[in-house]
């Protein structure tokens, strides 16, 4: 039996070639899964654009908590500007507006968190 065809990477700009199904060669093959993943957040994000979110829940929480949470536990005094969910939501209503899920965070800790949070669901698959 023949094997597939190699192809070029779907990277821009990668010159890499790959047969594998994702169409991401070796190097950036864990680019398929933060698609894979950013793709299923899509589903939920329209929970974001609802007026609980937008007139309730944000605006209370940067009320009670005007300062970034995580720099606070650091020492320091960094405004927030994100209100993040501790405990991710997946698409869960409950857990979305549930008041006591919520922590107030600058971009910065923001991103990190994201960014911990995707590549420990990366590992476990």
């Amino acid at each position: 039996m023949a094997s597939k065809a190699l192809r070029p990477c779907r990277k821009v700009g990668c010159g890499n070639v790959t047969r594998d199904p994702s169409g991401y060669c070796e190097v950036h093959r864990d680019l398929a899964a933060q698609a894979k993943a950013r793709k299923a957040s899509e589903a939920w994000h329209w929970m974001y654009r609802t007026r609980v979110w937008r007139e309730v829940l944000r605006p209370g929480q940067l009320l009670r908590e005007p300062f970034c949470r995580e720099c606070a536990a650091r020492g320091l005094r960094v405004r927030a500007t994100v209100v993040d969910h501790v405990t991710p939501h997946r698409g869960r209503w409950a857990l979305f507006s549930d008041p006591a899920n919520l922590q107030s965070l600058c971009k910065a800790c923001h991103d990190a968190k994201t960014m911990r949070e995707l590549n420990a669901e990366l590992r476990r698959g």
